[in-house]
């Protein structure tokens, strides 16, 4: 499975590339930052985050899209601009047919450290070491996708078991409709 995980942002958008399945050594095939200057004008700058962000679904053609979730901060502004870069991703991706799952920053930091509540240096070294690097990933932005990528091939496999449970459940549960069958053609009058 290879899944591209994107830390969104106005001014860093990490990205951040990994091949592998759960259970097995994971792969790093491409990591950075798609960076956009703070002065520009919002439409641009999310117009130079879908460039970029496509030409990472080019060069490395993911089956999949990891996308942190976007949670409320203190701070409106930030998040705003964070949710629509995570929605720039989410479009990019959605157009070319790609699935896009959401991940929390706690669940990415359960599934690479342990811990919901680590930090960006934890997070930062167990990349490092589950991806054999020899330095962790700089800005942390581009560490952080790599931990989204990570989180989403470890969940992946539970994450589809329980769909197809809760699909088979609702299947179960569905009302029987009874067969129906098609009403007798009416008799035709024979002239003599």
């Amino acid at each position: 499975m290879r899944v591209l995980g994107v830390d969104p942002g106005l001014t860093r958008c990490g990205v951040g590339v990994v091949e592998g399945v759960a259970g097995r050594p994971l792969t790093m095939r491409g990591v950075g930052v798609v960076r956009t200057p703070p002065d520009a004008e919002l439409g641009h700058r999310l117009v130079a985050i879908e460039r970029g962000i496509e030409e990472w679904l080019d060069e490395h053609r993911p089956e999949y899209v990891a996308v942190e979730r976007v949670f409320s901060q203190h701070n409106v502004r930030t998040v705003m601009g964070t949710a629509q870069a995570s929605a720039v991703a989410m479009l990019c991706a959605s157009r070319r047919g790609i699935p896009v799952a959401l991940h929390t920053p706690s669940e990415v930091k359960a599934a690479v450290t342990g811990t919901g509540r680590a930090d960006k240096a934890q997070v930062g070294a167990m990349v490092t070491r589950l991806l054999r690097l020899d330095a962790p990933p700089k800005p942390a932005d581009a560490a952080d996708a790599l931990a989204l990528a990570i989180c989403h091939i470890w969940r992946a496999p539970a994450v589809n078991r329980l769909q197809q449970a809760h699909a088979a459940a609702a299947a179960a549960r569905a009302p029987r409709t009874p067969a129906v069958r098609p009403a007798a053609a009416p008799a035709r009058k024979v002239s003599r």
